[in-house]
């Protein structure tokens, strides 16, 4: 049975956080062998040992690491956890659609959903604790922002899962040599948060998920949504290579304004331009709108020939979202007739259309219902998070 590392250390009487090595990059597993005082060829190697053993085997201990040699893992031990994010709260949906409560080492919360399907099973993770873009039909836009999670919250979120949901120990047991098993098959950054807005840390967590020697999810599995954050789309784009979603929601800039208060800055003209004109997309590449449909605010036949205007000519797939129900949300989900007639619109212009079948609603899961309770901590923690925020805008805006 797997025991888990103690996250901290004592110097001179002191508890002092250890440094966790699950959520590193292989460079920064490297830099942090390195710290032990050890020569760089030996260091390259342990490196590569501790990768597989952290992102192929999941170890907890690093006892178990059975290539290593006893004194070095001591050395681990002494300096380093394999610390994972505290379940804080699980529940499990009649349809089978898991959430998880993570609380972070400063209390934050976040939330994860898992949602599994006869053919593919997605892990939905969040990239921000609360939000900055106030969207009217989310609940996490009723939650203002708290931070940015940090490369090693985003990629400790899928560790935690595959975790509790024993993906280590099913992998070993179909085959010792499979290497490609996967209990979650895509990846989606849409929980909690805009992830182009802490674009850094995305980044750095997709390169690990995407790395072949660990993880190994293929850049076709990984989806980023995005508001609509425009001058980080096509950096996200080609940097990454992963897929692009577009929460768009409304087919015109006084309604989206509303739903979507982003567009203000960026409209949905910039923002189609942006998608035509910037973005070299790979053969079979398709853009992804992501659209909620609102009860007699963006769900007419007038919207549905709208927004196939708006796509021409650009190769796209629209995925209709009946809207989840929150207390206080003020909206409510067009009726399923409506939303089959927007649907076949879109189809006949030659654009696939499906209709997202809702999952987790019970739990409150289902896309746009995610919150967790974290505040600001104080009156200096809610200035300094909103000037970060600004200025994140503000950079992008540059």
């Amino acid at each position: 049975m797997q025991t888990v590392e103690t996250s901290h250390k004592k110097i001179d009487n002191k508890l002092i956080q250890k440094k966790n090595l699950v959520g590193l990059s292989e460079k920064e597993l490297y830099d942090s062998i390195l710290e032990l005082k050890i020569p760089k060829q030996k260091a390259s190697m342990r490196a590569k040992q501790l990768w597989s053993w952290v992102y192929c085997h999941g170890k907890k201990d690093f006892s178990e690491m059975s290539n290593i040699d006893k004194v070095f893992r001591s050395d681990l031990k002494n300096h380093f956890s394999l610390e994972r994010l505290k379940i804080e709260k699980k529940e499990k949906s009649s349809d089978g659609t898991i959430k998880y409560l993570f609380s972070l080492n400063d209390n934050s919360k976040i939330e994860t959903v898992f949602i599994p399907e006869k053919k593919r099973s997605t892990l939905c993770i969040s990239s921000q604790v609360g939000c900055t873009l106030n969207c009217s039909f989310c609940h996490t836009g009723t939650q203002k922002l708290v931070r940015n999670l940090s490369a090693e919250e985003i990629v400790g979120q899928l560790i935690a899962v595959y975790d509790d949901l024993q993906h280590w120990e099913k992998s070993k047991k179909i085959s010792d040599g499979l290497s490609n098993y996967q209990i979650i098959t895509n990846i989606v950054f849409m929980g909690m948060g805009e992830p182009l807005l802490n674009y850094s840390e995305v980044k750095k967590a997709v390169m690990i998920l995407m790395n072949e020697k660990g993880l190994d999810f293929s850049r076709r599995r990984i989806t980023l949504s995005t508001a609509g954050v425009v001058p980080m789309i096509k950096k996200a784009h080609d940097e990454l290579g992963c897929m692009i979603a577009i929460s768009l929601h409304a087919t015109e800039d006084k309604t989206r304004n509303i739903l979507v208060p982003l567009n203000k800055k960026w409209p949905i003209d910039a923002l189609i331009k942006t998608l035509k004109d910037d973005l070299q997309l790979r053969n079979s590449e398709r853009i992804t709108f992501e659209y909620v449909m609102l009860k007699d605010i963006n769900d007419t036949e007038f919207d549905a020939k709208r927004l196939v205007k708006i796509i021409q000519g650009l190769p796209s797939k629209i995925n209709l979202i009946p809207f989840n129900q929150w207390i206080g949300s003020g909206y409510e989900r067009s009726s399923q007739k409506k939303i089959q007639a927007f649907s076949e619109i879109i189809k006949k212009a030659g654009f696939p259309s499906p209709v997202r079948s809702p999952r987790g609603e019970d739990i409150m899961a289902a896309c746009g219902q995610l919150k967790s309770a974290s505040k600001r901590l104080n009156r200096q923690f809610n200035q300094d998070t909103s000037q970060s925020s600004e200025k994140n805008l503000a950079a992008v805006s540059a």
